[in-house]
C-alpha cells in the first residue's frame, strides 16, 4: 500500500526529540518539535509547511533559528502551532535580530502562528518578512475536537497534557486511503496520469457523485467524453480503506488525567512515537521530572491499542544502555 506519510525521528533517542513527516505526494513535510535540526538537509527543511511545537523547553524549540535561517530570502509561508505563549516566544526570537535589510530580499517568508489552550481556544498571530517580522494580530477562533490543521487528505489534532506546564501531544490522521486499480483504469481505456490526483482530491473533499472529472484516455484519437462522473469512476476503479494514524507524545507526567488524554488521542494509531526517559527502577526520579518511564510508555501504548511503538527522549543517564529502555517499553506494550 502506498504511504501518504513517511515519518522518521530527526535524532537518535538520546538526542533532542523531533519528528519529520514527509508528505510523499505533496512535495511538503510536517515537523513535530524544533530541537536540534542539524541532521535535516536544507532541502528537507524547505519542504516544511507546518510545524507543531509541543512546548518551549530548549530541547524542543531551540531549532527555530536554524529553520529561520533556511527561510530568509525565500517566498515561503509556514504555519506554527503550539501551546499558549508560542506567539510571544516566536516574536521574541524574531526581535532578537535586526531586519533593516530584509525588505529588499527577493522572497518574503511569512510565519503564521496558532496557539491552542486546554479549552480549545485558538489565538493567532502573523509575522511577515516584508514588514520586518512585526507582529500582526489575526482573529481568534475555536478548535473542534482539538483539530489544528484540517485538509482534504489528513488532519492534525492536539491534546493538552501536564508537564508542570501545558504541553501538546499530537495525532496525525490520514482521512482515507484511496487505492486505484490500475488494471481497471486501463480496462476502461483510460490512461494513468495526473487526472487521478484530481479524482482522489474530489473524493476526499466529499464532492457529489455527479461531479465531472476530466480524464485522459489512453488513445486520444478515439472520440470519448472529456469528463466522467465521479460516482461512476468510484464504482469502477478504486476502493477506500481507512487511513494511517501517527501520534507523537513527549514530556508527559504519568498521571491519570494525562494517561486518559493520551490514550484518547492516540487510540488505534499505526505508530506511536512516545518518550521513555527513565527505567521503571527510577520511576521516582521520572515522577520528580514529570516524565514517563519506559514501562509507563509501553503501558500507554497497550492501553491505546496502537500497532507499533517507537520510544525516544531517553535520559542521558542511560547513555550506552538505550536497549534497556527500548526492551522495557516493548515488554510493557506486548505483555502488560
Amino acid at each position: 500500500m502506498p504511504r501518504h506519510f513517511d515519518p522518521h525521528l530527526i535524532n537518535d533517542p538520546f538526542g533532542d526529540p523531533g519528528l519529520y513527516v514527509n508528505l510523499v505526494f505533496e512535495q511538503r513535510a510536517l515537523l513535530f518539535d524544533l530541537g536540534d535540526l542539524s541532521p535535516l538537509s536544507p532541502r528537507q527543511l524547505l519542504r516544511v509547511s507546518d510545524v507543531f511545537v509541543s512546548h518551549r523547553h530548549m530541547d524542543h524549540f531551540s531549532g527555530f533559528d536554524h529553520l529561520l535561517s533556511c527561510f530568509i530570502g525565500r517566498e515561503k509561508v509556514v504555519s506554527f502551532y503550539g501551546p499558549p505563549g508560542l506567539i510571544d516566544g516566536i516574536e521574541h526570537k524574531l526581535r532578537a535580530y535586526t531586519w533593516n535589510l530584509v525588505a529588499g530580499y527577493e522572497g518574503n517568508p511569512v510565519f503564521r502562528v496558532t496557539e491552542i489552550d486546554d479549552k480549545g481556544h485558538l489565538t493567532c498571530g502573523q509575522f511577515s518578512g516584508r514588514l520586518a517580522f512585526e507582529r500582526a494580530e489575526v482573529p481568534s477562533t475555536m478548535a473542534e475536537e482539538g483539530v489544528l490543521l484540517e485538509e482534504p487528505g489528513f488532519r492534525v489534532r492536539a491534546a493538552t497534557i501536564d508537564h508542570g506546564i501545558p504541553v501538546l501531544a499530537f495525532a496525525l490522521e490520514e482521512r482515507a486511503h484511496i487505492n486505484i486499480w490500475r488494471n481497471k483504469v486501463e480496462a476502461m481505456g483510460l490512461a494513468v496520469g495526473p487526472w487521478l490526483g484530481t479524482f482522489k482530491e474530489a473524493i476526499l473533499r466529499g464532492s457529489p457523485e455527479e461531479t465531472p472529472i476530466e480524464v485522459t484516455w489512453a488513445n486520444p484519437r478515439e472520440q470519448r467524453p472529456r469528463n466522467l462522473p465521479l460516482g461512476a469512476l468510484k464504482k469502477e476503479i478504486m476502493r477506500i480503506t481507512s487511513g494511517r494514524k501517527i501520534a507523537y507524545v513527549v514530556d508527559c507526567a504519568f498521571t491519570d488525567a494525562n494517561v486518559a488524554r493520551v490514550v484518547s488521542l492516540t487510540s488505534d494509531a499505526d505508530t506511536l512515537f512516545i518518550e521513555a526517559g527513565f527505567l521503571e527502577a527510577d520511576r521516582d526520579r521520572a515522577a520528580e521530572r514529570q516524565h514517563l518511564t519506559a514501562h509507563q510508555a509501553g503501558t500507554i501504548a497497550r492501553l491505546a491499542n496502537v500497532k507499533r511503538l517507537v520510544t525516544l527522549h531517553y535520559s542521558p543517564r542511560y547513555q550506552g544502555r538505550g536497549e534497556c529502555l527500548a526492551r522495557e517499553a516493548e515488554a510493557a506494550f506486548r505483555c502488560g
